[in-house]
């Protein structure tokens, strides 16, 4: 037995094959008809050219003549009938599929930016945690050179066992940055302001009813001008909530490689990869990750999005294109994200 394929592409084979066919056999039969009418003239002239004795023949060849153009009438009309069904199933069945293809986009969409979202909740547990420790908390109430060469050991041995994040960094209240993590990596880190920065101000304000704030993803020349997502924390006298905020931790997640594990681990089949394009695109449709490295954080893509709706799919220029909105995750949610997934309509093309 042969396999079977169910791939919705199929809907469309299989109508050209059944359209091939019954073109090629009603063909048959009006040619068939054709010739048989043909015949049947034939014989109706030698009938006559007999005479008396041709004349029971006479009628035997009219009534062929009369069947064949009646098979002619039926064939004409078949044709008619069933070519304007076979269109019709061919437009219906390219409707079916750009909607299940679509659907499938949008889904993988949602599970690329579910994963995001996943990842970077644990950013903001990492921070507001960080944020408690003892030697943090000790170098941003009293930066003294002992307390931060301390709390540089402390973070580094965190940046060793949590290898997603380049660098750590504590910010006294004004902005400047007393300690970092990878200060042999970052060696311009210490003494950097930061106090221009959004991320640092809405720590230093609390880090909102969360606790914590979080930024777009930049790229910082601090850091090599690597991609990184930023998230903050504000830091306490004594580690509580309720106490003076002294300062600001800011971890700082390398977004580059982490981004493009998602856009690459995306389960298209070996036949879509041929022609998709994953992306993770910001609130504004600015590129942050693309499996093909086309514009990442300098393009933004044209994303036709259906705002009463989290997902969905159109087509648009013989490509399909499914998106699905960040839905967050536990209590982080989000900053209105999308993930992403363009195809050509026709992958064979």
């Amino acid at each position: 037995m042969a396999e079977v394929t169910y791939q919705p592409e199929r809907i469309l084979e299989l109508t050209e094959r059944i359209s091939r066919t019954a073109k090629e056999k009603i063909s048959d039969i009006a040619t068939v008809a054709s010739q048989t009418k043909l015949l049947a003239l034939n014989a109706l002239i030698e009938a006559a050219r007999a005479g008396d004795s041709g004349r029971g023949f006479s009628v035997v060849a009219g009534e062929v003549k009369a069947v064949s153009e009646r098979v002619t009438a039926i064939t004409g009309a078949l044709q008619g009938e069933v070519q304007a069904d076979l269109t019709e199933l061919e437009r219906v069945g390219s409707v079916i599929i750009d909607l299940i293809n679509g659907q499938r986009l949008a889904d993988l969409s949602l599970n690329a930016i579910e994963i995001i979202d996943r990842n970077l909740y644990e950013r903001t547990c990492d921070v507001r945690w960080w944020a408690t420790d003892s030697a943090v908390v000790q170098c941003s109430a009293s930066p003294t050179p002992d307390a931060c060469r301390y709390a540089q050991e402390r973070l580094g041995i965190i940046l060793d066992a949590y290898t997603v994040y380049l660098d750590l960094w504590i910010c006294d209240s004004s902005g400047r940055v007393v300690a970092n993590g990878r200060p042999g990596r970052y060696p311009g880190v210490i003494g950097h302001s930061v106090a221009g920065q959004s991320w640092f101000r809405e720590a230093l304000s609390g880090g909102g009813p969360d606790g914590y704030s979080v930024a777009d993803i930049q790229r910082l020349p601090q850091l090599e001008g690597a991609p990184v997502a930023t998230y903050a924390a504000p830091i306490t006298k004594d580690g509580t909530h309720n106490a003076p905020i002294t300062g600001v931790l800011g971890i700082h997640f390398d977004w580059g490689p982490q981004a493009r594990t998602v856009v690459e681990g995306v389960r298209l089949t070996a036949e879509e990869r041929k022609s998709a394009r994953v992306m993770l695109l910001d609130q504004n449709f600015q590129i942050l990750a693309d499996s093909t490295d086309r514009g990442v954080l300098s393009d933004r893509f044209p994303l036709n999005v259906d705002k009463t709706q989290s997902m969905g799919s159109y087509a648009d220029k013989g490509r399909i294109i499914g998106y699905a909105r960040t839905p967050g995750y536990e209590t982080y949610r989000g900053l209105g994200w999308f993930g992403c997934v363009v195809r050509d309509a026709d992958p064979a093309t």
